[in-house]
């Protein structure tokens, strides 16, 4: 009897700096008709991953990383996860890996060379960066944007409708001087078309080559250490007034600090979950899936910026909980 040869899974990299629109990009992904089987990796950066719960409801496997960075100290976890997700491959068809904000892609792309197993059930679709047009000038000499946009083979030039015509047309031409290659796609909420960015066969490894010569030297690697996260968890209802004059008097006060934020509250004992998104001074709130019965209510935050104090962050938020007689 011969055994069944099966082709390499493709693979697709969505990157993109913090709240740029990933997670948006990738319900679209599992949630519109596109003819394909995916098994998606959330990597997220922090001690409480919030983004698997922030993706709606779909019949896609979704693994979890929270570790740290998906290209670094748990790069063993990404090869683990792969190797059990190979062993469900008659589940799937197409295998999508969302990056943390702060990931430079190139050593999450080594992993699909450098490790046999992944290299041989494995072929690299493509790069898909998530650009914000409206606060990507605030970290555009950081090093993540630079490879994330360098690396990229698509491009979503995202949130255009919080932009003029004019600075879109500028960042535009910005990234064109620096990949002449990728195929870019004004977007608003990551939407555009799956065929777009599924099944494409853009990836070359050649072409990575030239961007970096040490593309394949693992030790070729940095991170901005002044970025970090506050992650709180705590059990109580939450008083939505008095949660929104704390968080908006945040905004006002930290606001250029706050990068990315986003949590899941018990807010007022409603029936529904309380989700909550912002960058920088722009937020988005609204009610999420309905609370489970058995399910533990607890709150979950995440900040993720420079210059945060843990101890004035928890104490803000602890002031927002329902006084219980």
């Amino acid at each position: 009897m011969v055994a069944e040869v099966r082709s390499p899974v493709p693979v697709s990299v969505i990157t993109g700096y913090l709240g740029a629109g990933k997670t948006t990009l990738l319900n679209r992904l599992l949630t519109q008709e596109h003819g394909k089987k995916v098994a998606v990796i959330v990597n997220e950066f922090g001690e409480v991953g919030i983004d698997s719960q922030l993706i709606i409801d779909a019949d896609e496997e979704i693994l979890e990383m929270n570790n740290g960075c998906i290209c670094c100290t748990v790069r063993s976890d990404l090869i683990r996860i792969f190797n059990s997700l190979i062993e469900k491959q008659d589940k799937f068809d197409y295998l999508v890996i969302e990056t943390t904000g702060l990931a430079d892609p190139a050593p999450v792309i080594q992993s699909f060379f450098m490790d046999e197993v992944m290299r041989s059930k494995t072929q690299l679709d493509a790069v898909i960066t998530v650009v914000d047009a409206k606060h990507i000038w605030g970290h555009w000499d950081s090093d993540e944007v630079q490879e994330q946009i360098a690396f990229a083979d698509v491009i979503l030039l995202n949130k255009t409708d919080l932009v003029s015509p004019e600075q879109l047309d500028e960042l535009e031409q910005r990234i064109r001087s620096m990949t002449g290659f990728a195929k870019i796609y004004r977007t608003q909420n990551s939407d555009v078309s799956m065929d777009a960015i599924l099944g494409i066969k853009a990836f070359d490894l050649k072409q990575a080559l030239h961007i970096d010569p040490e593309f394949l030297n693992e030790t070729a690697h940095d991170h901005d250490e002044s970025v970090f996260s506050v992650a709180i968890v705590q059990p109580g209802a939450v008083d939505g007034d008095q949660f929104n004059r704390w968080i908006y008097q945040l905004l006002q006060e930290k606001g250029t600090d706050i990068f990315r934020m986003k949590g899941i509250l018990d807010i007022d004992s409603e029936d529904r979950r309380f989700v909550f998104q912002g960058v920088h001074m722009l937020l988005d709130g609204r009610p999420g899936r309905m609370w489970k019965p058995d399910e533990l209510r607890r709150n979950e935050l995440v900040f993720i910026g420079r210059n945060l104090s843990e101890s004035e962050l928890t104490a803000g938020f602890q002031s927002c909980l329902a006084q219980t007689d």
